[in-house]
């Protein structure tokens, strides 16, 4: 997918992404964005929260590579600790 349009930039600092983009990406009023700019260049890439089953599937690897590499509660306890006192 590849649209082309133009917009301005507003006396407040704001650009309206024309309503064909808006479309086409089902863009909603609320929609959060990453905004990234190099040079001349700005990207915007949108947020998608993440669903309860994906926040579960970082879980489910993360307990897996603490079992695996044998890390066990108490020693996170005693990290969490450490790292209170450092402060």
């Amino acid at each position: 997918m590849s649209t082309f349009s133009t917009t301005k930039l507003s006396s407040k600092g704001q650009v309206v992404i024309p309503e064909e983009i808006r479309g086409i990406l089902d863009l909603k009023t609320g929609t959060q964005f990453v905004v990234w700019a190099e040079k001349d260049v700005i990207i915007l890439k949108t947020i998608h929260p993440s669903s309860f089953s994906d926040f579960e599937k970082i879980l489910d690897k993360a307990e897996a590579s603490a079992k695996k590499s044998g890390l066990k509660k108490k020693d996170i306890d005693l990290a969490i600790k450490k790292v209170r006192k450092a402060k």
